[in-house]
Parts: C-alpha cells; structure tokens; sequence
C-alpha cells in the first residue's frame, strides 16, 4: 500500500458505493461563490479514476502495459442543487456495468447526504488507434468486484 493509499486519498467503498470526499475551493465557482457546471465533470472524473486506483488500475500504466485508455463515451448530467465555495462535498460512484469495450456508472455529488448532482456515464475502452477495444481480461477481473448493477424496477 501506498501512502497515498494509506491516507484514504482514494477514497472508500461502502456498500457497493464508492465514496470520494473534496472541499469546494475558490478555483472551483464564479464569482458568486456557485460552483462552475463544469467542474462537476472534473469532480466525477477524479472519483472514478480512484476507483481504478482502489482496483489496482493506474491510468498511465494502463496505456502503457494494454494499449489502452478509457474515454467517455457518453455523459448525462443533472443539476438538481448548486454547491458553493467551502461545501465539503462527496462524490457518490457505482459502476453498474463492464461489457466488452465498456463501463457504465451512475455518480452522485452530495452534500451532507442531499443530492446536488447526477450523473450517468458510459465509458469506452479505446486502443492505441482509437477504436474500441476489448477491456482486458485482468483490467475486467480488477474492476468486476466494484460493479453493482442498478435494480429494476
């Protein structure tokens, strides 16, 4: 383990939900103290890429060792409630599928508990040539115990 790892920078999984906490800084809002619609994007991002680092995945060595990224592939946001400068808020992650070149995932940004903001994403696996590609074998096997798929109903 890291000492990274060792401080919980990566955040923590509870019950299938991956919990990632950050403060709102000033960088991340307007000049009314509203936190700027895109860097909820960068928010989930950050959140997912701990995920894979919980999973034994690091993106660098993910390129280097399979040939491969991941992409977003699609993205649906809504804006239920803004943050503001010094909410210390959590990102709320749950991959819910892994097929062949993809990961989908549902993401929440709460504050003490209240949904501000949701997310459904599909992330694609992409090769050196930037097509799809398959995810591999032990990059699935890292991730598949963090995959929680959504209840019908």
């Amino acid at each position: 383990m890291s000492d990274v790892e060792g401080l919980g920078l990566s955040g923590r999984v509870v019950d299938g939900e991956h919990r990632y906490p950050l403060r709102i800084f000033y960088e991340d809002t307007d000049a009314g103290g509203i936190v700027y619609y895109a860097r909820y994007l960068q928010f989930a991002e950050r959140a997912r890429t701990e995920i894979l680092r919980l999973a034994g995945i690091e993106q660098s060595k993910l390129r280097d060792s399979h040939d491969i990224v991941f992409a977003v592939h699609r993205c649906e946001v809504d804006y239920r409630r803004p943050a503001r400068l010094d909410d210390l808020v959590e990102v709320r992650s749950r991959l819910t599928e892994l097929r062949g070149a993809r990961l989908s995932a549902v993401q929440s940004i709460c504050r003490a508990g209240e949904e501000l903001v949701r997310l459904v994403v599909v992330i694609a696996s992409v090769g050196g040539d930037g097509r799809p590609a398959r995810i591999p074998a032990p990059i699935r096997a890292a991730l598949e115990p963090f995959v929680q798929p959504l209840e019908q109903g």
